[in-house]
């Protein structure tokens, strides 16, 4: 069973037909083999490979650059597909998607000619590279440095938890091209730095609860010299500001994946108490059971309900940093509570590596952390909130 074919309506036909196709090579071709693939933490070559060839790397790309664009709503919705198969292989198409309409949207011409058609196909894929060992949410503490040079800058610094780091052939960097810049955030640029830039090196992937598969990497930069036609955009200062409105996607993609993971949970739950029987009867008749499905049910179809609602507003062009993050919060929240109510269903047998109810339950929480702890989200929504009141004449 399936939550998105109710909201395939909302989509195009083409776009209703290309979730249906990704649905499909989930279905066909994740399912039956994730569960080994995950349990050697290997790396999903093969699906990622189908992933490129159905276009899902250019959804996020405009189609100038990409014979697969489409709107955030049906990104959405073939991010949950994903997910539903394995959050790991939603991941690996996170930040690249983040990077493509940042580059789109605020680069230069010559930057947009020439790295958008190949990542689009996913023969060039990209990282984003934003947090540090230091610390995560509070992104304009950052301090990694490029320090402008003939030519160019020399980037110095460490990034933590860079997910597609090694398979990536562009990090788009957070740096700070004015450290004493007064707000620090006019300090702040992106660097466009190629994986293969003499100084950029990948000292060890991070170990993880789960997000197997896919590798987050520590990335250090040791006066790597990044050319001046590298910087994001005609001038320097605006990186924050850009990747805020990036991460606007992020977060609807993150959110996104949530759904499908307690998706894939609410799945297994379904079929398992119809089943597995205890005094005679399916457990799904003794009323506490039932409350779990009616309870998983409801925050499944909550949680999508606010993504589609976050990426409509994206795709109208209007500011959603509200409705992403309200989306994050409630998505990845739910998301976990499914997974555990999934597993409390499940008993025993939701504690054995045999099913896949323990992936979900593990993979699970890295949403509510990813793009902004959910802490830090609430901060932000309360904070808008609180700009959208009318001020008082004293």
């Amino acid at each position: 069973m399936t939550g998105t074919e109710d909201v395939l309506e909302q989509l195009s036909e083409d776009e209703a037909d290309f979730v249906r196709v990704v649905r499909r090579f989930v279905d066909q071709d994740v399912i039956p083999e994730v569960h080994d693939i995950e349990a050697r933490n290997e790396y999903p070559a093969a699906f990622i490979d189908t992933m490129k060839k159905l276009g899902v790397y250019g959804m996020q790309i405009p189609a100038d650059y990409s014979d697969s664009t489409s709107s955030t709503a049906c990104f959405a919705l073939v991010t949950e597909e994903l997910a539903r198969g394995w959050m790991s292989l939603a991941g690996a198409v996170g930040g690249h998607a983040v990077m493509g309409f940042i580059i789109n949207a605020f680069g230069t011409d010559e930057q947009r000619d020439r790295l958008l058609p190949a990542m689009s196909t996913g023969e060039l894929r990209a990282a984003m590279a934003l947090t540090e060992p230091q610390g995560g949410s509070d992104l304009q503490a950052i301090r990694t440095v490029a320090k402008q040079v003939e030519g160019g800058y020399l980037l110095n610094g460490t990034k933590m938890w860079i997910t597609n780091a090694r398979h990536a052939g562009v990090l788009g960097v957070l740096c700070k091209t004015d450290p004493a810049a007064d707000p620090r955030h006019r300090g702040i640029s992106i660097l466009l730095v190629p994986s293969d830039t003499q100084g950029v090196s990948i000292p060890r992937d991070l170990p993880k609860l789960g997000y197997r598969g896919v590798e987050s990497c520590e990335v250090v930069f040791d006066n790597a010299f990044v050319p001046a036609e590298h910087l994001l955009g005609p001038e320097e200062g605006h990186g924050f500001s850009q990747m805020m409105r990036g991460l606007e996607v992020g977060r609807i993609q993150v959110a996104a994946r949530s759904v499908g993971v307690a998706q894939a949970a609410l799945d297994a739950s379904v079929r398992y108490a119809a089943t597995r029987e205890t005094f005679g009867v399916p457990i799904w008749q003794h009323q506490s059971i039932g409350n779990y499905l009616a309870d998983m049910a409801t925050q499944v179809l909550a949680a999508r309900v606010t993504v589609m609602h976050a990426a409509r507003k994206f795709d109208r062009g209007e500011r959603c940093d509200l409705e992403a993050g309200i989306a994050k919060v409630f998505a990845s929240e739910s998301g976990l509570r499914v997974a555990e109510m999934a597993l409390r269903l499940h008993g025993s047998a939701g504690y054995s590596t045999e099913y896949d109810v323990e992936r979900y339950f593990r993979d699970a929480p890295l949403m509510i952390i990813g793009e902004g702890t959910n802490e830090i989200q609430r901060n932000l929504i309360a904070r808008r909130l609180m700009q959208a009141v009318p001020k008082r004449d004293n």
